[in-house]
């Protein structure tokens, strides 16, 4: 939780004198013969043209009678020369390629699965602890920054459920008035709460969700399969998220810029809540993230709450340290530098350790197909 302590007009033409011309042509020698050569050639052009028009519809009329014949798996779309699988239902079948909206023709070399379903095509979910991913997201985000995860995991067979913390995303929880961690957190305890019995779940926090995920892996570790901690506060016993930033606070100018301390219950208190200078949220959360999720996120992130920032975690090795945890580093991070994540990583060993490339603060923004394979990978490590 690195953001922290932040559409003609018609053109009139001159007719040419055609019917002078002609009769000059005319009047000179085998003149006529000449003009016959060029009706002659002109009809021939049309014919020519007539004949392809022809040939391409018998091709087409052809091509339809295989395909009501069932002679022919690939129909042919003439608007945009692509093939591409049939579907005799007329509704796309799981996995099917969908039709590209470019221009450009495609190519007989490029592939017939997107990069997510080549992801998704070996796996058996059937064979998993399970295939539920509870996403949690960081202080300030809220449940919309999953959508890309969640469309991802949704069209490779699992099953996603991203939620929002008090006084995040549509929660209308007023963010100054909340308390404690355990405050800020009950949508997701309650919802681990209403689980079946035996029923697992993979829970990923990015952020401040870190310290979310950890509080909840205390109270229902026999709920949670693996914890994926995604540039998130991974925390020890006895310390809180502000313990873990501080060292990194002075070093941070970017941080400290952004940040904008709110006072609900004045100024001879403390804070209640951090908020974010919208100026600088691509530069320190969202640096590698298309402009449009910049723009998504500038006009959805809510303050942040102070106090959960400030309690420190209970953590047990008998329930907390039971959960398989793991770790999906971000590179190229201006909120969390790799420094900061490295120091969570060497005081709490999680069992693996990924790096997302070229990843900003914000991956399901910036590299959602990459972590989306780390997030498939992690699903499908069996017990050690």
């Amino acid at each position: 939780m690195g953001n922290l302590c932040t559409c003609f007009a018609r053109k009139t033409v001159a007719k040419r004198p055609v019917a002078k011309r002609l009769q000059h042509q005319q009047n000179g020698p085998n003149s006529s013969n000449r003009w016959a050569r060029v009706r002659s050639s002109r009809k021939d052009k049309l014919d020519d043209a007539v004949l392809q028009e022809q040939a391409l519809a018998a091709a087409i009329l052809f091509r339809q009678h295989q395909q009501q014949n069932g002679s022919a798996s690939l129909p042919f779309d003439r608007a945009t020369s692509l093939r591409y699988p049939n579907s005799s239902s007329g509704s796309k079948k799981a996995g099917q390629l969908p039709r590209s909206s470019s221009s450009r023709a495609r190519s007989l070399t490029d592939p017939l699965l997107q990069p997510h379903q080549l992801v998704n095509q070996d796996i058996k979910l059937d064979n998993l602890e399970t295939n539920h991913f509870v996403l949690v997201h960081g202080g300030g985000f809220g449940a919309w920054c999953w959508y890309k995860t969640i469309a991802l995991l949704e069209e490779g067979g699992f099953k996603a459920t991203a939620v929002d913390l008090t006084g995040s995303g549509i929660h209308s929880f007023d963010t100054n008035r909340i308390t404690s961690l355990s405050q800020y957190a009950k949508p997701l305890t309650d919802f681990l709460e209403k689980l079946s019995e035996g029923e697992k779940v993979i829970l990923v926090g990015h952020d401040f969700g870190g310290a979310c995920i950890s509080y909840a892996m205390e109270l229902f570790p026999f709920k949670i399969a693996k914890a994926v901690f995604v540039a998130a506060a991974m925390l020890t016993n006895g310390q809180s998220t502000l313990d873990m930033f501080s060292p990194q606070a002075g070093s941070n100018d970017l941080m400290r810029q952004a940040q904008i301390f709110v006072y609900a219950n004045g100024n001879d208190h403390p804070p209640t809540s951090i908020d974010l200078d919208k100026s600088l949220l691509r530069d320190l959360l969202f640096n590698q993230s298309p402009s449009k999720d910049v723009a998504l996120a500038s006009v959805s992130m809510r303050p942040i709450p102070f106090a959960p920032v400030l309690e420190k975690l209970s953590l047990s090795d008998m329930k907390y340290g039971s959960v398989r945890r793991f770790y999906i580093e971000t590179p190229e991070d201006n909120a969390i530098p790799t420094s900061l994540q490295e120091s969570m990583i060497n005081s709490s060993p999680p069992e693996k350790v990924f790096r997302l490339k070229g990843a900003d603060h914000s991956p399901f923004f910036s590299k959602p197909q990459a972590l989306h394979k780390q997030l498939v990978e992690i699903s499908k490590l069996p017990p050690p």
